[in-house]
């Protein structure tokens, strides 16, 4: 494994933070006897730094009962966080801080977040609220070691946070695909230059950049590298520059585990050769002009009150254009269930209420887009084979 110094704190970080959004599921929810197998897994090879979230369903309880089983505790540092919109008083910083050293059974935080604050006035009402005073006395307790903000909003919102308060680290989305996207490039460079640790979250783009390339894009990738995987190739993107710290990866079996860490013992500044940087500018180019709708499959926007499954709607709709009309409409019967009006889950129950545009961190014109699948994926020429394939199966 290799490490990367946190300025702030001096922590030397392993390069590779297991993400714990995604952690492996059974039929009753998370499962608790792999989730603690993957946690051994990756402090035995070297990974020291693992994030969740209050509104990660289940995840801080799965996590909390993993370090009490093990006994691994100080042998990582531990990342969650603060979900500002649930914030209305003072009293809910405590209430909610305290869940969470419950959940976590912990009795400190190391790396804590204001999670997915989006810009300037968001902070201030907080600041209203007195976080300000809140997180010093944290500090001074102990209970929280360095405090930062994950982000998805506009690179101009991220640079005015930057400078609203005395922050050790941040967290933003980066990868081949999102150099100029929220933070981005821009936002990297100069939360660096102000000595803050950038934590790397959605390298894959929710796992799109090593599941979902487009034919051509993974050709051109084979071809430079035939040995490589699609995945290493947007880890060693990131790791190639000098400015991030951490780079998290939401892995839920040990067979991810074990390929991130195989290509996270070989990651350094500088890696990529120009002839490999050449590759990826083709392959940005092939994406772009294949994907439809950048969604990340983050879930942010579900439940849906109406019962559209809005990821699934856009994994299938982009990849009917990056994978060929087969595939999409595979992907759309398996996860939208057309065929099953009992079942269905996809744009034509969209009421247009807006819930999922407002919890969305990408920012997408959801409801617009969803109508783009439902006139795409569910047009005239295609009823009667939804019919026929509903009659199939």
């Amino acid at each position: 494994m290799q490490y990367r110094i946190d300025p702030q704190s001096g922590n030397q970080l392993s390069v590779l933070g297991f993400g714990l959004m995604r952690l492996p599921r059974g039929i009753t929810g998370i499962d608790q006897e792999q989730t603690t197998g993957l946690l051994k897994q990756a402090v035995q090879a070297g990974v020291n730094y693992f994030d969740t979230a209050y509104v990660y369903a289940g995840s801080e309880q799965a996590f909390g009962k993993a370090l009490q089983a093990t006994g691994l505790r100080d042998s990582l540092y531990l990342a969650t966080k603060l979900p500002h919109q649930m914030v209305r008083s003072a009293a809910d910083l405590d209430r909610i801080f305290e869940e969470q050293l419950k959940r976590l059974q912990t009795e400190r935080i190391d790396y804590y977040l204001i999670h997915n604050l989006p810009d300037l006035a968001s902070w201030q009402r907080l600041v209203g609220l007195g976080i300000e005073e809140w997180i010093s006395k944290k500090k001074a307790s102990g209970q929280i070691s360095q405090i930062g903000f994950s982000f998805h909003g506009k690179q101009n919102d991220f640079l005015e946070l930057l400078d609203a308060y005395a922050w050790q680290f941040t967290q933003i989305q980066y990868n081949y695909l999102d150099v100029n996207y929220q933070a981005g490039m821009t936002g990297l460079k100069a939360a660096q230059q102000k000595g803050l640790m950038v934590v790397i979250m959605e390298p894959l783009r929710g796992g799109k950049l090593a599941t979902g390339l487009p034919a051509a894009a993974s050709a051109v990738l084979k071809n430079a590298d035939p040995n490589a995987s699609l995945a290493s190739w947007a880890f060693n993107w990131i790791w190639d520059q000098a400015e991030p710290t951490v780079v998290l990866s939401g892995m839920n079996s040990a067979e991810q585990l074990a390929e991130n860490l195989a290509t996270a013992d070989q990651a350094s500044v500088g890696l990529l050769s120009p002839e490999q940087h050449k590759a990826l500018d083709q392959v940005i180019q092939i994406i772009q002009k294949s994907y439809r709708i950048p969604c990340t499959s983050c879930s942010y926007c579900m439940p849906c009150p109406h019962g559209v499954n809005i990821p699934d709607c856009f994994n299938a709709y982009n990849t009917r254009y990056s994978q060929g009309l087969v595939s999409g409409y595979t992907q759309y019967f398996s996860g939208i269930r057309p065929h099953q009006p009992e079942r269905y889950s996809g744009p034509s129950k969209c009421q247009a209420c807006g819930a999922c545009e407002r919890k969305c961190p990408q920012n997408l014109a959801i409801i617009d887009s969803l109508l783009e699948v439902r006139k795409h994926m569910e047009a005239a020429w295609t009823r009667p084979l939804i019919a026929v394939i509903g009659k199939i199966i």
